[in-house]
């Protein structure tokens, strides 16, 4: 195996098995993942969230763990990176509104680097414009997003995830085995 150098941008409230399961799986596997948040550095840690299928309408919100970061966000730079992943939550919805962020999100669509993104990731990847044209999942509530940032929503199981290009994405951690399995295929 080739091991790569992984980006995972998170913060609070981040989908505790979103962030946890492809954090462990990659570094298992002989990855170097360095998870960042912007305003923390490494040893600060982010509270994550689960989100369970309990028979609801939606997902259910519980707390999760603390999880430690392990690297700093101001001292990175991207370009250092051969791939991105962006775990769902609620972290998303507020990662976002940071132009660095999004700066970051574009290095890896204007390099063509792989990236996988979960669940509610797909906000940070139609904030930074990158999934015009593209086929992607995301949570069935992200939908409107794809599809007014200009992608296609592709309407697949919750255990599902779906490459076009360099992206790998799912609607939300019950995709883990097929979604990080094809993330990995790109990163060979």
């Amino acid at each position: 195996m080739n091991k790569k150098k992984i980006l995972m941008i998170t913060g609070d409230f981040t989908e505790d098995y979103e962030t946890m399961v492809p954090f462990q799986t990659l570094l298992a596997v002989g990855h170097q993942v360095d998870a960042v948040c912007p305003g923390k550095k490494a040893g600060d840690s982010i509270a994550t969230a689960i989100h369970d299928f309990e028979g609801d309408q939606t997902y259910t919100e519980k707390r999760g763990h603390n999880f430690t970061l392990n690297a700093s966000f101001d001292a990175i730079e991207v370009t250092d990176y051969d791939a991105l992943v962006i775990p769902g939550g609620r972290a998303p919805e507020y990662l976002r509104l940071n132009p660095a962020v999004l700066a970051m999100v574009q290095h890896f669509f204007n390099t063509g680097k792989p990236v996988a993104a979960v669940c509610h990731g797909v906000q940070l990847l139609s904030a930074a414009g990158v999934i015009k044209g593209r086929a992607c999942s995301a949570y069935p509530a992200c939908r409107p997003e794809v599809e007014q940032a200009g992608g296609e929503y592709a309407d697949i199981a919750i255990d599902a995830a779906i490459t076009d290009g360099n992206l790998v994405t799912a609607p939300a951690w019950p995709a883990h085995p097929a979604w990080l399995a094809q993330f990995m295929a790109l990163l060979q």
